[in-house]
């Protein structure tokens, strides 16, 4: 099957899926070998990880891109794309669709904040008109090749006009060709109920530690109804604790000894990048082999 058509038929379950965040490829490649069934490329995460900056609509549409080919030639999961606000207006929106969708995405995922948007689950947020996300939302869905390949519409107006009309907005979404909706930042568990109960379509949980949403678990979700949960930064945040601790100890001890326990080992390393792969293929091609 195609990524898209992987991608699609997961929604269709409505088994609340987990799928972990992959900022890099290297991410993506303990994702897939894990055997989580879809990944992530997480905005908050490119950010991050690329830029050492955080969630405030800095990255373009190009570096996103740019990864997410990186991490579609590393691994075959489908992949969700976090395109932010599609970096610019309808036409823009077509454009970063349509880059995306060659880049390797089975699913992007679109939303209606202001430009430059912020992190879900930050403060001070706010959101475009509903006419003209909904205009945006029609243009992602007629630029895409693969009419399988899932749009998902997010909204944020939950944090600034309330979750009835956030409601409200997805519903749009999906009557302008959302395939999927995501009400982000639900700060209940009764709030998180109502979204699959009151919306057709497949949805999008999304649960960031420390942030705005509880997490009742994936059994309690998945009796809700929601089709994905996302847990997109769970290893950027794993790696940015483990890297002070041990870089920590690195400085104050000069020597690695006391944490040793807490790093891959070298042959780890190795076989989660496939280098015995890369080996064989050396062999192979080698000259006068």
């Amino acid at each position: 099957m195609r990524s898209t058509d992987r991608l699609k038929s997961l929604m269709a379950r409505r088994a609340a899926v987990t799928v972990p965040g992959a900022a890099n490829a290297m991410f993506a490649r303990v994702i897939e070998d894990l055997g989580f069934e879809a990944a992530y490329v997480t905005g908050a995460g490119v950010a991050n990880m690329y830029l050492g900056a955080p969630d405030i609509g800095l990255t373009t549409m190009s570096e996103v891109a740019e990864t997410v080919t990186a991490i579609a030639d590393a691994v075959s999961l489908p992949i969700i794309v976090d395109a932010d606000t599609g970096f610019g207006n309808a036409v823009n929106m077509v454009r970063t669709v349509r880059s995306f969708e060659r880049a390797g995405a089975a699913g992007i995922q679109i939303e209606d904040q202001v430009f430059p948007k912020k992190c879900g689950h930050f403060n001070g947020k706010d959101v475009i008109p509903l006419d003209e996300m909904v205009q945006k939302v029609k243009a992602a869905a007629d630029a895409r090749h693969d009419q399988n390949l899932q749009i998902i519409a997010r909204t944020d107006a939950a944090a600034v006009e309330g979750m009835d009309r956030a409601i409200e907005r997805a519903r749009a979404y999906v009557e302008a060709g959302a395939d999927v909706t995501f009400v982000e930042a639900p700060t209940s568990v009764e709030q998180l109920a109502r979204i699959p109960r009151e919306l057709g379509v497949p949805q999008v949980a999304n649960i960031v530690f420390g942030g705005r949403t509880p997490d009742p678990g994936r059994e309690k979700l998945a009796e809700m109804g929601f089709s994905i949960v996302l847990y997109a930064n769970a290893a950027l945040q794993a790696a940015l604790k483990a890297s002070y601790e041990v870089l920590g100890a690195l400085k104050s001890e000069g020597s690695l000894q006391s944490v040793a326990h807490r790093l891959a080992s070298f042959e780890e390393r190795q076989r989660a990048v496939a280098k015995d792969e890369w080996d064989a293929r050396e062999a192979r091609y080698r000259a006068g082999a």
